[in-house]
């Protein structure tokens, strides 16, 4: 388990605490004025609060956080529980968090867990706990934080990110059943017979909502529905994968659940000597920065992480603040078209 702490707000070092006084006595004014500026108070005048602000960043002072919350019953921390890191998802998501909390005055802990299972989950807790957090974010999409022996300890906000389980706190998720129905569409619609799918792991909620909605919508449409090869989310696994399709002179259309596979899968159709959109065309999901920027560019669904972060900080800062709410934040998913994807020949 590793942890974090984000300071949302300038970082600063100091040799010893400073303390409201020593503000007071630099910015000529009250103790009582220093605080009202440092509790964000509106009665102070403008001239004298840019003073203590002043006062407050030439000698380091901050507001002691423990006595601010006695007296506010907040300490302005929230904490985030992740699964990882490394997922393109997950950091986009985590940084709209991060700009939102700062935006509301809040700093973030964040600590990473090894795995979804009940004494991770509850040690993060308790480490948070520690970190006197007024709520927490969880993304972690693994099933098995859906499973009934996952409680998750109760007397703290909680909003969950990316999951489809169902909890009494809200969830907000991307529309992962539109995206993969609207890249399986538009294959279909190009006139191939039907699409082949390289899934991301089966423990996912998200490779698994994809999945099912490739599926239904293949068999809503009377088409085929060939065998799932199921990667990891890595270029690697899509290259190797990839491979495999690229033999099969029947396959004419491949949805790969993110555009890292969709990488791998066409480096691995031009290692064949397969034409992209020509013989095969090909479809990612997220619409990564980089997407765009593919040979040839790549037709994908557009993920919106800015605005499900930004929806999960803000449905958890109205539950700070007493407003309860259980409601699920489906954001809606977009197709993005561009070159990797035409008519079947």
């Amino acid at each position: 388990m590793t942890e974090l702490s984000i300071a949302t707000g300038e970082a600063r070092t100091r040799r010893r605490e400073v303390s409201m006084a020593d503000v007071a006595a630099a910015a000529g004014v009250s103790g009582q004025t220093v605080s009202r500026v440092a509790n964000g108070r509106a009665n102070v005048d403008p001239a004298t609060r840019e003073r203590v602000v002043a006062a407050m960043q030439k000698l380091g002072y901050r507001p002691n956080s423990a006595a601010r919350a006695l007296r506010s019953g907040r300490f302005r921390n929230i904490g985030v529980i992740m699964f990882s890191l490394s997922s393109y998802g997950n950091t986009r998501t985590l940084d709209a968090v991060a700009r939102v909390a700062d935006e509301a005055g809040y700093s973030l802990t964040l600590i990473t867990v090894a795995s979804a299972t009940q004494s991770d989950v509850a040690g993060a807790f308790v480490r948070l706990s520690e970190h006197a957090v007024d709520g927490v974010v969880i993304l972690i999409e693994k099933h098995r934080l859906g499973e009934a022996e996952i409680e998750l300890p109760t007397g703290l906000p909680v909003v969950v990110v990316d999951s489809r389980a169902e909890y009494v706190y809200p969830v907000v998720d991307n529309d992962q059943a539109l995206g993969a129905r609207l890249a399986t569409e538009h294959l279909l619609d190009l006139g191939h017979e039907t699409v082949w799918h390289i899934s991301g792991p089966l423990e996912s909620y998200a490779a698994e909502r994809r999945r099912v909605a490739w599926w239904e919508t293949l068999r809503g449409r009377g088409a085929p529905t060939p065998e799932v090869l199921v990667g990891d989310w890595t270029a690697d696994a899509g290259h190797r994968l990839g491979a495999r399709l690229a033999t099969d002179p029947v396959v004419t259309a491949i949805f790969a659940a993110n555009d890292q596979m969709a990488l791998g899968v066409l480096r691995a159709l031009h290692e064949a000597g397969r034409a992209v959109p020509g013989e095969i065309s090909v479809v990612g999901f997220d619409d990564t920065p980089e997407a765009a920027n593919f040979w040839p560019p790549l037709t994908t669904v557009r993920q919106d992480f800015e605005r499900v972060g930004a929806s999960a900080i803000r449905s958890l800062l109205a539950e700070i603040e007493g407003e309860v709410s259980a409601e699920r934040v489906v954001v809606p998913t977009e197709l993005i078209v561009r070159e990797s994807s035409g008519p079947r020949r």
